[in-house]
């Protein structure tokens, strides 16, 4: 069954895999401080400046919760998009793991706006109401649009004024600097961001992201924290070798440039059909479209993908590192065909 529903289902990249059986060679020092894990820091300055350091951990939502304990105190919350990962799809997870207070903002592109903060970032002082502490934004976003270097500086620069501190949720980071045609420091270290959840599972690896710190007064701890949430990896060499692999000679931004590729392909397949309509920017490697009920159930039962919401209708098709235009082509093939019964 080829699959559209997440690039979490994508294979491993070979050269990942590859650098994994390099790392499997006799003994190496654990927890971190081995030659790999070294390797990998000395990488991450070169792609996000000379202060950033790197935390490899297990997933994601490891990643965004280590990276927003550090950045607030314990009686602080974080303002965030109502579809933002960290508050949809994390189970609770800042909440029950991190003792952290979301405070959610609509948007219905995906993006916060310095008024979008403002309408959450108020109360300071109150001791009845959780401090607003941080931003967390997400990029790309969970709706498949991106943030400009720009907007991401506003709101930077708006969160810094209000004394607050700024996370991004870089689960498909890589998708988003490749949108961009830029490096990773133009769109966070360059223009104020503290501190980045670094993706890499989604963007061929087997497991692995990173939380890098980008302003170290910004976010302290997070060595710590790390451990006490239990994403501190005894063989850490394994991990950082795959994102030491995923970072070296471009590896990501090829992966990224393909399936962002692949997705602007599908949605130039299906976007004139009758009864279909496409609702979001395809910025990234997202297509979201309103598809009828019957429609999207027959084509559930030929091709994995989610429906997004139920209320409307609308379906989320993601492509991957490992899509192919030949995928693309059948899948298009059969939207066609259904929508052509109704």
């Amino acid at each position: 069954m080829i699959a559209f529903a997440s690039d979490n289902y994508a294979s491993v990249h070979p050269d990942v895999l590859e650098a994994m059986l390099r790392a499997n060679s006799g003994h190496d020092v654990s927890y971190g401080d081995d030659a790999i894990t070294a390797r990998l820091t000395d990488v991450i300055k070169d792609h996000f400046g000379p202060l950033a350091e790197a935390y490899p951990v297990f997933n994601g939502t490891g990643a965004n919760v280590v990276a927003l304990q550090a950045i607030t105190k314990r009686w602080e919350a974080v303002v965030c998009t109502t579809n933002a990962h960290v508050n949809f799809d994390e189970g609770g997870a800042p909440e029950h793991g991190g003792g952290i207070k979301l405070w959610p903002v609509p948007s219905p592109d995906g993006k916060i706006t310095p008024a979008g903060i403002d309408s959450q970032a108020w109360g300071f002082g109150d001791v009845h109401r959780a401090q607003p502490g941080a931003v967390t934004i997400t990029q790309s976003t969970e709706l498949g649009t991106r943030y400009s270097a720009d907007e991401i500086g506003a709101i930077a620069d708006h969160v810094h004024s209000l004394g607050m501190h700024l996370h991004v949720d870089g689960a498909r980071l890589s998708n988003a600097a490749a949108g961009l045609g830029t490096g990773f420091a133009s769109f966070t270290t360059d223009v104020g961001v503290d501190i980045v959840s670094l993706g890499g599972t989604k963007n061929g690896l087997m497991l692995g992201e990173a939380v890098v710190v980008l302003d170290p007064e910004a976010a302290p701890g997070v060595a710590f924290l790390r451990k006490s949430s239990m994403q501190l990896a005894s063989k850490m060499r394994f991990i950082s070798a795959q994102l030491l692999a995923l970072l070296t000679d471009d590896l990501w931004l090829r992966n990224a440039q393909h399936a962002n590729a692949m997705s602007a392909r599908l949605a130039e397949r299906v976007r004139d059909l009758p009864g279909l309509t496409i609702t979001q920017p395809v910025q990234a490697n997202a297509v979201f479209a309103i598809l009828p009920p019957a429609v999207t159930e027959r084509l559930q039962q030929q091709f994995r993908f989610y429906v997004w919401d139920h209320t409307t209708g609308e379906v989320r098709w993601m492509c991957a590192w490992d899509t192919s235009e030949h995928d693309v082509d059948d899948f298009a093939a059969a939207i066609a065909a259904e929508l052509s019964r109704r």
